[in-house]
């Protein structure tokens, strides 16, 4: 961020970067809270990471209020626009995956006194572990302005894709060699489906990351897979 004829213009700026820093270390921690709970069926660590978004969901709305407030103030152009606008995004994405992970607590919580097989968890803590990699590299991107990093998180949103798509596939593999698994696999098929809408909202924040750094879009997406698996 370049320096500011007006002292406090630079100070509102950082004070939004510094807030979606620590949003973002919040919805990390739910996330990655939720998963626990899951692989451990510890439903008072569910119960707590519901809770949890609450804070979450109040710093989405006093980003969306200083935001605001600063472009009233100050009227931005270029640069300093962007960084406003970037953190709009941001937070939006960002509590967006809180819900997401709200979503995993909750299906723990469904699944109190369901005795199940645990090898049946250990492909959707395969999947938390690189999407939570690529939620921590994203944040660290944006502190740092590291356009380069977003690009390469942007790029590995197919392995979670890839993975998604091969857990769809075992799951639904135990439910037909065992109509027993149906109920606890099905609780687990959207656990792994809110993963990789996470990996998608990571995606979303790499994108406004590049866009933050160079005024451009980060357009191709040859890379992608066309259509997913999806529980909708």
């Amino acid at each position: 961020m370049s320096d500011h004829i007006v002292t406090s213009y630079d100070e509102d700026l950082k004070e939004l970067a510094s807030k979606i820093s620590e949003m973002g270390g919040r919805a990390e921690r739910l996330v990655e809270d939720s998963i626990k709970a899951l692989v451990l069926m510890d439903m008072a660590g569910a119960a707590e990471a519901v809770e949890k978004d609450v804070i979450i969901n109040s710093m989405d709305q006093e980003i969306e209020e200083k935001a605001v407030l600063t472009i009233a103030r100050r009227q931005p152009m270029a640069q300093d626009l962007r960084e406003i606008v970037s953190a709009l995004r941001i937070s939006v994405d960002l509590e967006r995956i809180a819900d997401l992970g709200k979503n995993i607590a909750r299906r723990t919580l469904a699944l109190e006194g369901k005795n199940q097989p645990k090898q049946l968890v250990h492909g959707i803590e395969h999947m938390a572990e690189l999407t939570l990699a690529q939620l921590r590299t994203i944040l660290d991107a944006y502190t740092a302005r590291d356009d380069m990093s977003a690009i390469a998180v942007w790029h590995k949103d197919r392995e979670v894709d890839a993975l998604y798509n091969s857990l769809f596939r075992e799951f639904l593999t135990y439910m037909m060699e065992d109509p027993r698994n149906i109920s606890f696999c099905t609780h687990l098929l959207f656990c792994a489906k809110n993963l990789e809408r996470i990996g998608d909202h990571v995606t979303n924040i790499a994108e406004t990351i590049y866009y933050l750094n160079t005024g451009l879009p980060l357009e191709d997406r040859q890379f992608k897979e066309d259509e997913h698996l999806d529980l909708d």
